[in-house]
């Protein structure tokens, strides 16, 4: 039951921002707006109010929002041409497009901002858990439980900063304050550079001292104006870091193996969930950047696809004849159903044990 409802939530969540980012747009242009669905296929429930169903159907697996004018070469009369969609000038309706993946966008940060405000900024401390034999640590004098203090008179506050103080020194020599009990002590040590893994599982050569983190935690309170510049940093960081891995996909670093579907999804989510609310919100907003990102690739049917029409249109002066947006639909789909296809397969392919499962957090 834990996967069922974390997984409905995280998925209509995200499909009811999305939709809604589209529809807000379309409503401040003054389009009308035929239909606002959660969920293809048929009707479950719903609601008409001012000329717009409202409703949920029955497929829960996506959204949409149906405009005037939408589809191409619609019949739209006369009179109602200043509500279709269509006969609007091409940068309203680019941003029309543009605002459903920006919303997504928008509800990481929203989330990411309660969660510092309510919850509060886990720091890392910079406290040694572990000390590699025979490494540079060793070899300085460094001990399990010593506190980092300063890299090279620059105070630390997390074991992130000491990590980046490490590896800009290049190699060369640095100097550290630590303390251990009741005394600071000054000590030198050169990172010896190593050659390891990054997350994307590329050999990368790094200066390393050989310490490990004790793993101890630290929740230190946030003000919502710093709450605020934090969230849309992390938003920016996950953006960052997701489109870096659809690039290591493309270039084959990141095997095709690590994509999932709506199973992996649900399997995420009931794991998050089980580890509380906050685990399953950062999750949600990690996952809304995912799907902005998604929409925004120039694949025809996606709303990157539809921005790119309409940045050719703004160029040649007119849109693209029907047979042109017939044949680049097509070729849309063919992509997104083959892609649909291979995460489909993995999901059924990791419940067989065929290639590894989900990662538990």
């Amino acid at each position: 039951m834990t996967t069922i409802w974390s997984f409905l939530l995280v998925l209509s969540g995200l499909i009811f921002f999305h939709e809604l980012g589209h529809f807000t747009v379309a409503r401040l242009f003054g389009i009308r707006v035929l239909k606002f669905s959660i969920g293809f296929g048929p009707r479950i429930w719903g609601i008409v109010k001012n000329g717009t169903d409202y409703c949920i159907s029955a497929i829960p697996l996506g959204g949409f929002v149906k405009m005037l004018g939408e589809l191409p070469n619609e019949e739209v009369p006369p009179e109602e041409r200043h509500l279709s969609f269509s006969h609007r000038p091409v940068y309203q309706r680019a941003l029309v497009v543009a605002a459903g993946p920006f919303a997504n966008f928008l509800l990481a940060q929203v989330i990411f901002f309660f969660i510092l405000l309510i919850y509060g900024n886990p720091i890392l401390l910079p406290e040694i858990g572990s000390v590699k034999p025979d490494s540079p640590a060793a070899q300085a004098g460094l001990q399990k439980g010593d506190v980092f203090l300063e890299v090279n008179h620059i105070k630390v506050r997390t074991w992130d900063d000491v990590s980046k103080a490490i590896k800009a020194s290049k190699g060369q020599e640095i100097f550290l304050k630590i303390k251990r009990g009741q005394k600071v002590l000054a000590v030198k040590v050169r990172p010896k550079v190593s050659t390891i893994k990054n997350i994307f599982g590329e050999k990368v050569k790094v200066p390393l001292i050989g310490v490990t983190a004790s793993g101890n935690i630290k929740i230190e309170k946030v003000d919502p104006i710093r709450a605020f510049f934090m969230s849309f940093q992390r938003t920016w960081e996950i953006t960052k870091l997701t489109w870096e891995g659809f690039v290591k996909i493309i270039e084959r670093v990141v095997p095709l193996t690590t994509l999932g579907g709506p199973i992996m999804i649900a399997q995420m989510a009931g794991q998050q969930a089980q580890q509380g609310l906050v685990n399953l919100f950062y999750f949600m907003a990690v996952l809304s950047v995912n799907l902005g990102i998604l929409n925004l690739l120039p694949i025809p049917v996606l709303d990157g696809g539809h921005l790119l029409f309409f940045a050719i249109e703004a160029i040649k002066g007119s849109p693209l004849t029907a047979r042109q947006m017939q044949l680049a639909q097509q070729i849309g789909l063919f992509i997104l159903g083959s892609l649909m296809l291979l995460v489909f397969y993995n999901d059924i392919a990791r419940l067989l044990g065929l290639i590894p499962s989900v990662p538990t957090p």
